[in-house]
């Protein structure tokens, strides 16, 4: 260096030469595939969309019906977790308003046989796979482990370390290959695993490191990423610079955006990607195209990073007011059906809602009681000296 340079301050501003672009988060891109416009018409098809189109071929309007049934369900539901988080009832409750779509296009399309592994907010899920919703409110509310009945829900613990499940996925998939459980060509046999996430967890070392695991092994696994815009209160472009579909190209398996408040798209996409995964053809990455439009948890005031006018645009494309008009335009509901079945949702909200406030709290040494499957030594002699403990109270 010479005597007329300067060396640069390691105080001077640091500038950053890739500014992420403007981008209308609306606007799913011609990538995305769609079946249902915002509107509640039928799209047309196109080149992105036909190849999917056959997995709708059997889906009758009774089927439809039921889809629509379950988003007005699972909106109940969480609406109702939300009502008693903030009456006290509950520790915490993370809502999924917006997302129901992909939620429910995604848990309609597995299989009995298919494992599900969730993140926090997956109650729509958690639906399809016929979850009591009691059983999630008790987690929050602090009585229960989360635990339910896997052998016949195959449907994971929440996981609330962010990214975490997407490893456990894989394994899981990994072993479902190695016991000879994909590739049969026995629909009965041949299974697939979902692993779920949102789009700040793309951001997580395990899910990246789960991306190597399932190329490399070829695991019949999917994951699904709902991109809700929002990790917190992260947009998008602090996360990542290009959509997270495309993140699958560099680990050599496909990626596929999907409008996720079109039920029948998400339903079709996920479906093609788990017969793919339970064919013995490998992993698939799908990107929800989605919004939270509520707060990240109860936790969360929203109104602190973002804007009304951008919850106003997603509202227009609400996915049970696209479902609804779309039923509704082909003949297939009217107004009466609508009310009754909101009537049974309300129902529904008002079972969880007394089975939550009478949920007896558990004893305490239950806490020993699923460590592990099997009986253990050290768990059964720490279980009766805590009983021991107890009993010293009772005097």
């Amino acid at each position: 260096m010479s005597d007329d340079e300067v060396a640069p301050s390691s105080t001077a501003p640091v500038t950053q030469d890739h500014q992420p672009p403007e981008r209308d988060i609306t606007d799913g891109g011609p990538d995305m595939v769609q079946f249902l416009a915002a509107d509640g018409t039928r799209v047309e098809l196109t080149a992105t969309n036909e190849p999917y189109a056959a997995y709708l071929e059997d889906v009758d309007q009774a089927a439809m019906k039921d889809m629509l049934r379950d988003l007005i369900m699972v909106r109940r539901v969480d609406a109702e977790g939300f009502a008693l988080q903030r009456q006290g009832e509950l520790g915490l409750w993370p809502s999924l308003l917006g997302q129901e779509a992909a939620q429910v296009g995604a848990g309609r399309a597995m299989r009995p046989q298919d494992y599900a592994f969730p993140g926090y907010r997956e109650h729509g899920v958690a639906w399809c796979k016929g979850v009591p919703p009691e059983n999630l409110l008790g987690m929050f509310r602090g009585v229960n482990h989360g635990g339910w009945d896997s052998n016949e829900n195959n449907f994971h613990l929440y996981t609330i370390v962010i990214g975490n499940q997407m490893l456990h996925a894989v394994g899981y998939a990994m072993g479902a290959a190695r016991d000879g459980d994909v590739g049969t060509g026995d629909p009965d046999r041949d299974t697939a695993v979902m692993a779920f996430t949102g789009d700040g967890g793309t951001a997580q070392g395990d899910f990246n490191e789960s991306l190597v695991f399932a190329s490399v092994t070829n695991a019949p696994v999917v994951f699904y990423v709902q991109n809700n815009h929002w990790a917190i209160s992260e947009p998008n472009d602090r996360q990542f610079t290009i959509p997270p579909y495309r993140r699958a190209d560099g680990f050599g398996f496909p990626g596929i955006r999907v409008d996720g408040n079109d039920v029948l798209a998400s339903y079709a996409v996920t479906r093609h990607a788990l017969e793919r995964a339970r064919s013995g053809q490998g992993p698939t990455l799908i990107e929800a195209f989605t919004y939270r439009m509520g707060a990240h948890t109860t936790s969360d005031d929203p109104t602190k990073y973002r804007i009304s006018a951008e919850v106003d645009a997603w509202k227009a494309k609400d996915p049970i007011d696209r479902m609804t008009a779309y039923l509704t335009s082909e003949g297939v509901i009217d107004d009466a059906w609508v009310e009754q079945t909101e009537g049974e949702a309300d129902q529904l909200a008002a079972r969880i809602r007394k089975a939550c406030q009478t949920m007896p709290d558990p004893p305490h040494e239950e806490m020993f009681a699923h460590v592990y499957a099997e009986p253990h030594t050290l768990i059964e002699r720490e279980s009766a000296l805590f009983a021991d403990y107890q009993a010293g109270f009772e005097d």
